[in-house]
């Protein structure tokens, strides 16, 4: 599967995942740097686009989006959803942590449908 990190997420997490042979980017790599400060449709439509999975905190409007979309008829990418309580921005251990749960997540669903929460690997 191939994921696109929304814009809370630092390009290191993305970049570690690369060097363990996931193909994921982050908006703040140079190729989505674009869409840093862009609407939410615009990383939902990007994200489609490119076949990549999105990975946010921003469930209202994620979900809102995936709503209209159905509604529609229109596929939408895959969504794997975060919270601040479970990976804390603040933590100085949350990237290791994400970047952990992400490739357990990665290698074992190879391609995912709809949404999830991801849970931290130690839970």
């Amino acid at each position: 599967m191939k994921l696109l990190l929304d814009e809370m997420y630092a390009a290191t997490i993305a970049e570690q995942l690369r060097n363990r042979g996931l193909d994921v980017a982050a908006i703040h790599d140079p190729e989505y740097r674009w869409l840093e400060g862009a609407s939410d449709a615009d990383v939902y439509a990007a994200a489609l686009r490119d076949g990549r999975a999105i990975l946010t905190e921003n469930v209202p409007d994620f979900r809102r989006l995936e709503a209209e979309a159905l509604a529609r008829d229109e596929p939408g990418p895959a969504l794997i959803f975060t919270t601040n309580h479970r990976f804390p921005r603040g933590d100085a251990a949350t990237i290791g942590r994400l970047v952990v749960a992400l490739e357990a997540y990665l290698q074992n669903e190879p391609e995912p449908t709809g949404a999830v929460f991801l849970k931290p690997a130690d839970a």
